[in-house]
């Protein structure tokens, strides 16, 4: 068989620039690489040396799309080295801050990113050009996401009102009446986007991951929770580094995640979805049944189904949580700096995020460790390539790429998190 190169020097609809090589032989794929190439930004480095009160406001640059995931877990982690506690409706607030980025999040992935792909159109625009309805009602709930964030946050992208012990201003009850109109309007709508994406055409693709995320006794994670897999994994965050380590490979620029036995894990809403289906909503609930899923599912292609649930979920959450709402008497609760080293996981939207923190008397951090979900990914994404590439060997080389994006795009990579994606190199012989 003649020698096929097929590249692609940066993959569309990912946040991040990196290359894939794809090795084939004899019609088998031999190996699939991702090699993340974007210049590493060293913010572990930057933290040393800065006052904790300083690094929810520095982690939130980490991401555009998904600062509160790294708030939260920033704070979380210094909270638990602190011996502090946060309950009430400050943390009722911190669940709500954490719903407004999974809804404008996912709902950006879904229409602008993913649904071309199952469209066929090169980017949102052509596909708005035919499905305008549908890209608007898109735009419209992500709007309502956007509306939280910048209620709770100060502001929609790298909010400024979060900070160790809660928030430095707790918004009053009735300042949440309108959103709550907009957010009733938003959850019809995502019902709606639930029937929509369950139409897709799926590749039949299915493997047995080890599921990998935080599992909480009464709620479905954001914030807080035990790390859980299927495979009977439980420990407390504090524990994290005793089961998974980072690894680097000479090909990228961003640290990797695997089990300290070798073994590969995915994070991500399949993963919740498998490990805290019944602790869905019940609207959620009912329209993942319509949309044809169990109450797990392990073919990443209708992980764009799984997203669209999560969003209804945390629209339906967000309006749980506006409706029990009673303004706090303090916005937060003080804190006592002490030499110490705080741990956290949260439930970023692509998946499961850890902080660890070891701080100073004076509370100045002098080392930390963030491990973002795209490097806990990198792994499963390499094997769903090399899995399911060779089912598509058939295909036109345009085809082929496209496929190989797509099954990248199944884990709405944040490559500038992980530190970034695509080029394609296609070696058949």
């Amino acid at each position: 068989m003649a020698r096929r190169t097929i590249k692609t020097d940066y993959l569309a609809r990912v946040e991040g620039e990196g290359g894939l090589k794809v090795v084939v032989r004899d019609g088998v794929v031999k190996s699939a690489e991702l090699a993340i190439f974007e210049p590493p930004r060293f913010f572990e480095a930057l933290l040393r040396g800065r006052s904790g009160m300083e690094v929810s406001d520095i982690v939130a640059r980490i991401c555009g799309i998904c600062p509160v995931a790294y708030q939260m877990s920033a704070v979380h982690a210094l909270e638990n080295a602190l011996g502090v506690t946060v309950d009430g409706p400050i943390r009722d607030l911190r669940r709500l801050l954490y719903c407004g980025e999974w809804i404008e999040s996912h709902t950006l992935h879904v229409h602008m990113l993913h649904a071309p792909d199952f469209l066929g159109y090169a980017g949102s625009i052509d596909m708005a050009r035919v499905h305008g309805d549908e890209v608007r009602r898109g735009l419209e709930i992500k709007k309502a996401g956007n509306e939280i964030l910048r209620l709770l946050g100060g502001r929609e992208i790298h909010p400024i009102n979060v900070r160790i012990g809660g928030f430095f201003r707790a918004p009053r009850k009735k300042e949440f009446a309108e959103l709550a109109e907009k957010l009733k309007r938003a959850r019809d709508l995502a019902i709606e986007v639930v029937s929509w994406v369950s139409t897709f055409d799926f590749p039949e693709r299915e493997r047995d991951y080890q599921f990998v995320s935080l599992s909480h006794p009464a709620e479905y994670p954001f914030n807080e929770g035990r790390i859980v897999s299927n495979r009977g994994f439980d420990i407390a965050a504090c524990d994290y580094d005793d089961h998974f380590v980072e690894t680097h490979e000479k090909r990228s620029t961003a640290l990797r995640s695997h089990m300290r036995d070798g073994s590969t894990y995915l994070v991500g809403p399949l993963a919740r979805y498998a490990l805290n289906f019944e602790k869905l909503s019940p609207v959620a609930k009912e329209a993942a049944k319509d949309a044809g899923l169990g109450p797990v599912c392990s073919n990443p292609y209708r992980s764009i189904v799984v997203r669209a649930v999560e969003t209804l979920y945390a629209i339906d959450e967000a309006l749980r949580i506006i409706d029990a709402y009673e303004a706090p008497e303090r916005p937060f609760v003080d804190v006592e700096w002490r030499a110490s080293t705080g741990y956290a996981a949260t439930e970023a939207p692509r998946g499961l995020l850890y902080h660890r923190y070891r701080m100073s008397d004076e509370g100045t951090i002098v080392d930390a460790q963030i491990v973002p979900p795209t490097s806990q990914n990198q792994a499963s994404i390499e094997e769903d390539l090399q899995n399911y590439v060779g089912t598509f060997l058939d295909l036109p080389d345009e085809q082929l790429r496209h496929r190989c994006e797509q099954t990248v795009r199944n884990y709405d990579p944040c490559i500038s998190c992980a530190t970034h994606f695509l080029r394609l190199d296609m070696d058949r012989a």
